[in-house]
């Protein structure tokens, strides 16, 4: 009867146009009200709780850290010291999309923000020099992706305040696996331009080491900023949200001093990040009460003995859950999948004895591969908006879907050998 209810709520309520958070919590409202005996009182305290939680204020944070980065042109002048790097490989300047992406996000949080801060300086230089536009959005969607898996990472943040799991921990398990992801993107795009030397123009450029090296001095202020970022919380001198403030205040900073940040594209970056956090907190607030309804009506429980009895070993649900992310992230955006399954996925495969750290990583790749997998595919959206509808979005889905694959198979990587994700945590916190 409950599951009833929770699954028939949540399809009328989404059928009738609902926002997707208000779909969650009057779900879990009418749980509360009809099968929980009139406890909707108890939403209330959680959303309480959970809203003046210090933890949670990171996120506008590093929401507004992102925006700020983006509207200061700094990506722009990432981009341009790091591409001497890259000519003599195969696949030249389409390295410089994966690199400068893992750079980006290691100070941006966010897998929208990284795409479209590279893609708005990437595509219309590499289009123009003679590069495949398809491939070149395919290598920036999925290094946009990157953005949610290394630190400071915007989905790690939410699953660790919302599930009470080591932002640290968390933020440092990131760090292999999103380093390993980019090589192997990289690696994929040499293999890729080796085979069809049509995808790139003839490679007429050929910078010297000093040239390279001189390219590389212009970068020296970002180090500074991941500094604050992430090395006031891996030495104990900054809690996770003390860090983003630190991370805001030294953007600004560089962003008037080394960008081309000013007073107007301030106020509009904090009207942006303003805007998305007060999306991503609709959906919060409906998931804080669905989840609150579904813990004392005891489901996951109730789902854990349905699997015992079914005689499901650990990695069939391991399975199961790959495979509910990949068909949700066809039709949700990464933070609203994350928060929307969190409630029923977490307690299951914790009771299945996974560490929650490793969890929080696999479904970090998990909401990668939604990031580019249509018909949400919000990456996809950002870089054919930026494109101006020169590539269709089913050109560009075709292109990504090797990275895709290259997800996919970390998934099954990690699961092989956890340590590839947990060795960092065990290191710094013994």
């Amino acid at each position: 009867m409950t599951w009833g209810i929770l699954a028939g709520s949540m399809l009328v309520l989404m059928a009738t146009g609902a926002v997707l958070g208000a779909a969650l919590g009057l779900t879990g409202l009418i749980l509360l009200q009809f099968q929980a005996g009139d406890a909707t009182s108890l939403a209330v305290q959680a959303v309480w709780n959970s809203f003046t939680d210090f933890t949670l204020s990171a996120v506008p944070l590093f929401i507004f850290l992102g925006d700020i980065l983006l509207a200061s042109g700094i990506s722009g002048r990432i981009y341009n010291a790091m591409t001497p790097l890259f000519h003599r490989l195969p696949g030249q300047l389409l390295h410089t999309n994966i690199a400068v992406s893992t750079v980006f996000g290691a100070v941006s949080g966010s897998s929208s923000s990284t795409a479209a801060a590279v893609g708005s300086v990437g595509y219309p230089e590499l289009v123009k020099r003679g590069y495949d536009p398809a491939t070149v959005i395919a290598s920036l969607a999925a290094g946009g992706t990157l953005g949610l898996l290394i630190p400071p990472s915007l989905s790690l943040l939410i699953y660790g305040a919302t599930q009470d799991v080591s932002i640290g921990k968390l933020f440092l398990a990131g760090i292999v696996p999103g380093l390993l992801i980019a090589g192997m993107f990289s690696a994929y795009i040499a293999i890729l331009c080796w085979l069809r030397k049509d995808l790139t123009p003839p490679d007429a450029e050929r910078p010297g080491w000093r040239m390279i090296l001189c390219g590389l001095k212009e970068i020296w202020p970002l180090p500074i900023l991941i500094f604050f970022v992430l090395g006031t919380i891996y030495l104990g001198l900054a809690t996770t949200t003390e860090a983003a403030a630190l991370g805001v205040v030294a953007a600004m900073v560089l962003g008037f001093v080394w960008g081309d940040l000013t007073p107007r594209k301030l106020w509009l970056s904090f009207k942006s990040s303003v805007l998305m956090f007060g999306t991503i907190a609709m959906v919060l607030l409906g998931t804080l009460i669905l989840a609150q309804a579904i813990s004392i009506l005891g489901l996951p429980k109730e789902l854990v003995g349905w699997v015992s009895e079914m005689g499901l070993g650990r990695y069939e649900v391991l399975l199961a859950i790959v495979l509910v992310y990949l068909v949700l992230g066809c039709f949700f955006d990464g933070i609203s999948l994350l928060l929307m399954t969190l409630p029923i996925a977490f307690p299951l495969m914790m009771s299945m004895q996974f560490d929650p750290v490793w969890f929080g990583i696999i479904v970090t790749i998990l909401m990668e591969v939604g990031m580019i997998t249509p018909p949400v595919g919000l990456n996809l959206f950002v870089l054919v908006t930026v494109a101006k509808r020169k590539v269709s979005l089913g050109k560009a889905a075709w292109a990504t879907v090797p990275y895709w694959l290259i997800m996919l198979g970390t998934v099954g990587l990690f699961t092989l050998f956890p340590d590839i994700v947990l060795f960092l945590p065990k290191m710094f916190f013994q």
